[in-house]
Formats: C-alpha cells, sequence, structure tokens
C-alpha cells in the first residue's frame, strides 16, 4: 500500500479465500483438497497476512451457516484465535454466533460480529458483549447489500452511528461491502470507526489526497429508498432483540456454498 502509507488491518471469509489465485490453481490442476487441507490452507493466508501488519488486525471467519452450534463456533474460534496474535475472529449474528460472541470476548478473545443489516443486529451485539474494551469489538454492517436491493445502505450506517452515539463505545463500527468511493467518502465523513474497503476504491482515495469530507458531505443516495431509523434502547439483554434477517441468512449460505466448493475429496 505505497500509495497510501498504511494498512490497518485486512478482513477475510470463505468467499474470498475461495477467489484466492494459489487455491484456484491447485483446484484447476485436479489436486483433490479435503476439508482440512482447505483450513490448513486459510490458516497459512492469515499468518502470511498477519506477517504483513503485525500492528493490525486481520479479521478470521469461523465455518457456519444459520444451524452452526455455540459449541462448534466456540471450538474454531478459539482454534483460529491461536493461529496468529492479532485476529477478530468473525462470529455470524445468530443466536450461537451472540453466545459465543458473549463467552469469548470474556476470555479475552477479540470478534468481528458480521453481516449486519438491522439496528436490532447491532443493539444485540453491543449487548451481549458489554464490558469488553474498545477495540476488542467490531459490528460489520454491509452497505453494498443493502443498496443491491434498492435500499440505501449508508442511511443504515447513518442510523447505526446515531444508535451508539448514546452507547459507552466498546463496539467500534467497521462498515463493510463498500463498492464505490462515494460511499467511502460518507464514512469518512460520519466518522465511521473503521472500513473495509477494496484497493481499487482506496487507490481512489488516495489519488485524490487522502481528503477527509465535511460532516456536511452530501451523499447521493440516487433512486435508493432510506431505512428509517429505528428507537432501540440498548440496555436490554441480547436476547430481547430481533436478530433475524433475510440478507444475514443469505450472507451465511453463500459463505458456506463457496466454502464447500472447495473441497473435493
Amino acid at each position: 500500500m505505497d500509495c497510501l502509507g498504511f494498512l490497518d488491518g485486512q478482513t477475510t471469509n470463505p468467499s474470498l479465500i475461495a477467489k484466492n489465485p494459489e487455491l484456484k490453481e491447485k483446484l484447476g490442476s485436479g489436486e483433490k483438497l479435503s476439508s482440512e487441507d482447505i483450513n490448513n490452507f486459510y490458516k497459512k493466508v492469515v499468518q502470511e497476512i498477519s506477517a504483513m501488519i503485525p500492528q493490525g488486525s486481520v479479521s478470521v471467519e469461523v465455518y457456519a451457516d444459520a444451524n452452526t452450534a455455540k459449541d462448534d463456533m466456540l471450538n474454531q474460534a478459539r482454534e483460529m484465535n491461536t493461529w496468529i496474535p492479532n485476529a477478530h475472529i468473525k462470529l455470524p449474528i445468530t443466536k450461537a454466533g451472540l453466545e459465543a460472541a458473549e463467552i469469548l470476548v470474556g476470555q479475552g478473545v477479540r470478534v468481528n460480529m458480521t453481516l449486519c443489516f438491522s439496528q436490532e443486529q447491532g443493539a444485540a451485539v453491543y449487548a451481549a458483549t458489554r464490558g469488553a474494551e474498545k477495540g476488542d469489538v467490531f459490528l460489520s454492517p454491509f452497505i453494498g447489500r443493502l443498496d443491491d436491493r434498492g435500499e440505501n445502505g449508508m442511511s443504515f450506517i447513518e442510523s447505526i452511528c446515531q444508535m451508539f452515539s448514546s452507547g459507552d463505545g466498546h463496539v467500534e463500527l467497521l462498515a463493510a461491502s463498500i463498492r464505490n468511493y462515494e460511499h467511502l467518502k460518507y464514512c469518512l465523513a460520519l466518522g465511521v470507526d473503521i472500513a473495509t474497503v477494496p484497493f481499487k476504491i482506496l487507490k481512489e482515495w488516495a489519488d485524490d489526497g487522502l481528503t477527509i469530507p465535511a460532516g456536511n458531505y452530501s451523499y447521493d443516495k440516487r433512486d435508493m429508498k432510506d431505512i428509517p431509523f429505528e428507537k432501540v434502547d440498548l440496555n436490554k439483554n441480547w436476547f430481547k432483540y430481533n436478530i433475524q434477517h433475510d440478507l444475514t441468512d443469505a450472507g451465511l449460505e453463500k459463505f458456506v456454498s463457496d466454502w464447500n466448493s472447495l473441497i473435493t475429496k
């Protein structure tokens, strides 16, 4: 990242690993890979990334679908957390994922709660990880996937920022699924804690002088429909919130499908 002068972290997930050129070459040559082989390859990639950014964070995702049990997630999370010293373990916002997160943060494991599409999901993450230190918990709302169905994903980011403004700050907002420079610019204007951004867009920002837009930045939502802000109480127990969302379910199915497509023996 010479054009930027920094790289603070890297996120990974099963779909991204499935696109890895080295892995695609192995499969293309006819090499047969087991689930253990794929997991070992994932570990190697994560360790290579970690060595490049030892002061940063690398998010590593457990294999989970909507039915994966808490104990299975815990076993994976604890193992993955031994791979590198700078991991955030990615868990889905499901009942089991939140149960696992509550236990893990109490044991000093850092987490990244992924596939967030509603304020109640965000509030549940806040409640399940209450007491964690700042930097230990990321929340990843996905902007582009809301845009894809005509909903203004940036209005959701606005709402999450507003909702968390009344909290203690222990959950950091990691804006994910950024698809264009306008997404990034508005995240910067809103003061979002972290953003996971494709290289092409980061380079566009660098070429623009790494400008930080003013707080009154006007985001063009085009013809997309705003997602209304909901007044959500952050002080309830996490299991009191409605955490179901069809895009979370679809995202989990996609990750599992991409991972399983790599297993050939």
